[in-house]
Order: structure tokens, then sequence, then C-alpha cells
């Protein structure tokens, strides 16, 4: 039996922690707030109850798998788990209203040639089995298995994206998002529908290869799910699940350091210069600052040797979000979406602002309202908007940091100023009047989040939320590996490890650690 230390209790960190307590390990997670669930929190007032991160769950599988190992109580025991159906509601510029229905390819198809017309559903139908073929192909090399050292095959976009002629000049392929909804789609409403998917996972898509054509097709594919209560609610089932198992938990403890000795940890400091023995030490955050050498310098035993996703001259800025917490007078209309999508009247500007560090005039903004009487007073209701923005930083200081703390390129917005905190709800309130009947006059009152307050809730540099891995871009958007970094026995887990930002990729990182402390060298991964 092995003492293993856990800095944070994230999700991809509790979900680590479970596994190995499950293996007979010795398991304490050291936190630094005074809370559980990482970047799933909750906010609370008056009788209103809102998520602060993710609003949905994709893959719920990962999550079951994870419930189903570590104790006798499955998954929809702990939660209650719904479909969303549509999965989403969206509203672009020209005035299209768009319904497309929960995991269900054809009603899928139907939709979009009754709304965009004939032919939009065959072209997004061929789309998605070309982006079926990149999942199959990248799969388990991304998700399931610990990150390989060659990383050729990662490297390559699996998409297949079909030859384009051009007249007089050689046939070329999409490469990128953008490409894919200009060349593929052909229609602008379904290439900001493509383009939303890239960019509420924080990925430009002029720049995110053609391979994040994986993240509709999982949506669609595998449906959308919402945890009643509110998500928040799956954190605490797990936190539970790690209770159970006999994991030890220290809240309001900063880890400082991990301490080392001859290559090896041994270790963690807290910042009140508390020492913890350790034979592991499993990192849910990102553990440069916590190291005495840089993990991901030259000159270090890293392998696999990757790029941190937002480094300079790579992929640019790592985006946050930017959230406004609506509370109504009302109840929600019958038939409401759960979600909805309404449009930015210029996708390519919104992304090139916020990529360039600033604020977009006129983001995309998506709304949720979920029928959940356990979120709001009777005959009130919850409403959470969200849009992708630039991260937090003092004006023109640089973006914020990658997973390995280089800077990203372009700019950062200050979004501690108050003005522009509130300037800009007001643009994402604004917008979500067309998804929100009679909005401005059924307000009660209005809570507003900032990339700067996700930096001072999870610790992430400038309130930056990580992105899915992803195959393709010469292996810029992968993510660092799970096996050691560093010093032997330092693992890493959660978002900024791999396979990435999200809540299933969270749990498959889990996953992946416990895989790799308790069968070491022989872990060929998930099965």
């Amino acid at each position: 039996m092995a003492r293993i230390a856990v800095i944070g209790a994230g999700m991809g960190a509790m979900a680590a922690a479970a596994r190995l307590a499950v293996a007979g390990h010795r398991v304490t997670v050291y936190e630094r707030t005074a809370t559980y669930g990482g970047s799933l929190g909750r906010f609370e007032r008056d009788g209103f109850v809102f998520d602060t991160g993710p609003g949905l769950l994709h893959l719920p599988a990962v999550y079951r798998d994870l419930f189903v190992k570590t104790g006798k109580e499955p998954l929809e025991r702990c939660v209650r788990l719904e479909q969303v159906d549509p999965a989403s509601r969206h509203v672009f510029a020209d005035g299209t209203d768009l319904s497309l229905p929960n995991a269900s390819r054809g009603g899928v198809v139907a939709a979009l040639d009754a709304a965009l017309g004939a032919g939009a559903g065959e072209r997004w139908g061929a789309f998605l089995n070309r982006a079926g073929d990149a999942w199959d192909r990248s799969r388990r090399p991304l998700l399931e298995e610990p990150l390989r050292a060659d990383l050729e095959a990662l490297g390559r976009d699996p998409y297949p994206a079909p030859r384009r002629r051009r007249l007089l000049r050689p046939a070329r392929r999409a490469s990128t998002v953008a490409e894919v909804g200009a060349w593929e789609l052909a229609d602008p409403r379904l290439a900001a529908l493509l383009g939303w998917y890239a960019l509420s996972y924080g990925l430009d898509p002029r720049r995110a290869p053609a391979s994040a054509a994986v993240l509709p097709y999982l949506e669609q594919t595998f449906g959308s799910w919402y945890v009643r209560g509110g998500m928040r609610e799956l954190a605490r089932a797990l936190y539970e699940r790690c209770l159970a198992r006999k994991v030890e938990f220290v809240f309001d403890a900063e880890v400082a350091r991990i301490v080392e000795k001859d290559g090896t940890v041994t270790g963690v400091e807290l910042a009140d210069g508390t020492a913890a023995a350790a034979d592991r030490v499993v990192a849910g955050i990102a553990p440069g600052r916590l190291l005495e050498r840089a993990p991901y310098g030259e000159g270090d035993d890293v392998a696999p040797r990757v790029p941190p996703p937002g480094a300079a001259g790579e992929v640019g800025p790592v985006p946050g979000r930017f959230t406004v917490l609506l509370a109504l007078r009302g109840a929600r209309e019958a038939g409401a979406a759960h979600r909805t999508v309404v449009h930015s009247p210029d996708t390519d500007g919104e992304a090139a602002e916020v990529f360039a560090g600033r604020p977009a005039g006129r983001p995309t903004v998506t709304v949720l309202r979920p029928d959940d009487p356990g979120t709001r007073p009777e005959g009130h209701e919850a409403v959470t908007l969200t849009a992708t923005v630039a991260p937090h930083g003092a004006a023109g200081s640089a973006s914020a940091a990658g997973p390995a703390g280089s800077a990203g390129g372009g700019g950062s917005v200050d979004w501690t100023d108050a003005a522009l905190r509130e300037s800009y709800a007001d643009v994402l309130v604004a917008a979500a009047g067309a998804a929100v009947p009679g909005l401005a006059e059924r307000l009660l009152w209005r809570e507003v989040g900032t990339p700067a307050d996700t930096a001072a809730r999870t610790g992430a540099d400038g309130g930056s939320v990580p992105a899915p891995a992803l195959a393709g871009a010469g292996g810029r958007l992968l993510h660092r590996a799970n096996s050691p970094a560093g010093p032997a026995g330092l693992y890493l887990a959660g978002g900024w490890a791999h396979p990435g930002g999200g809540l299933a990729h969270a749990g498959m990182s889990g996953a992946l650690v416990a895989g790799l402390i308790v069968e070491g060298a022989d872990f060929r991964g998930s099965r």
C-alpha cells in the first residue's frame, strides 16, 4: 500500500483518488479552497441555484464506469441523469431558428433541412460520417491510452477531408474547422454551428484542426445530459464516493511545494509549512510552480515532450468563460429549450477578437434554462448566460500561461475592471433576449462571473479553461502525459493533463493515472 498525495479536489483528481483507494492505497487530497469539485462550482442566493462551471455532461459512460469500478452503487443511484431534448436550439443572426434533437442522426438531418433548406441535413450528415471516421481512428490513443512517447500518429489529423477541386490549381483539403465550414458545409449557418462547437471548448475555429469535428460528433451521437439539482451534484456524488472508499480530504490546505529527493517525489509541503510524506503525488493542477526545477524545460527527462496548449507561436491564448447568472420572476414558458445558442453576426470577427485578447463586441452567447425546481423558487426561473472570452490579465500583459507556464500569444483583458464587467454583462443580456421572452422586464437581479473569478476560485492562470485534446496540428493540442513528469512518482490528472479539458476528459485522466500507478509500465489503457 502506497501513500498517495493528491493536489486539488477537481473532478479528474477525485476520479484518480477514488480508483487508487479501491486499489488499496492510502490517499489524501489537499485542496486549497474550502470545498471540492474544481470547476463544478455552485452559486446560491435567495433560493436560486446556479452552476458556475459546465452545464451539461457528455459521454456519461465515463462516470458510469468510474462508479461501477469504485463501489456497489451505480451512477444513476447517486445522481439523477436526464437527457436534454432538444439538445440545443440555435438562433442565427439572420433570424433562422433551429432546434436539434438529442442523439438522433435522422432527427438532426430533418431539422436542418426544415430550418436551413433542402440539402443542409445531407451535408451535415456526410460531415458527421467523416467525423465518425476521425473518432474511430483517434479514440483509443487520444482518450483511452497513456500518451505515447511517439507522437507522430496523433500529430496527424485523422479527419478524412474530401479533396476540393479548384480550376487551374491543385486540389485542396480542409485542414481547419473554418475551412470545413466554408468548403464542406457550404452554408454560413452550418459553418457557424460547427464554429460554435470549437469556440465553446476554447478553440479558435480559424486554427483548430479539422479533427475538432469529433466534438459535434460526440454530442450528437452520445447525447447531452443534465444532472437533476445542477451539475454540482455530480461533484457531490464523486466526493461522497471518495469518502466511502476512505479517501481523506484536507481543505483550506494549499500545496506550496512538491518535495523531491534524488529525482523522486517524497511528498508535499503546505503553505503553512506542514510537510506530508508520500510515495506518489498526483497533481490535479499544472505543477510547474510547485517544483524546484521546471518539469518541462529543456534537459528534463520528460516523455513525451508536448508543447503546452497556448505556448507562444503555437495556438494563441487559452480563453476563459464570462458568465451572467440571472434570477428571473415568472416561470419558464412551456416547451422552452434547456440550451439556446444565440450566434454572433460575425463569427470570424468574434474569434479574431477573443484570440487577440480583446472582448468581442458581439459574442456568441449560450443560454441555459434548466427545467429544474431545485434551482429556483416556485414560479421563478434561474438562467445562466455564457460566452467564451479572452483570459484575464492586466491590460497590455501577456495572455494566460499554458500548463507548462509558457505565456500564450496575443493580449488579455483586465476582467477585474468593474465598468467592463457590467458593460459586457449588458452585452450578453441583450443577446439573450432572443432566447428568453421578456427577459429585461423579468429580471430580479444578476451576478457576473469572469475569468478573473475563475482564476481566484480554481487557481487556473488567467482563468483559462483547458480544451479537450485533439489529434492533428502537429501535436500542439495535446496535453501533458499522465505518466511521471519531471521527478519520478509525479503524475498529472485533470483538464491540463492528457486527454484535456471537459468533464468526460477529466474522468478519463483519473482512470489513466490510476492505471499507471496500479499497473505501472504494463498499463496499456482503459478497457
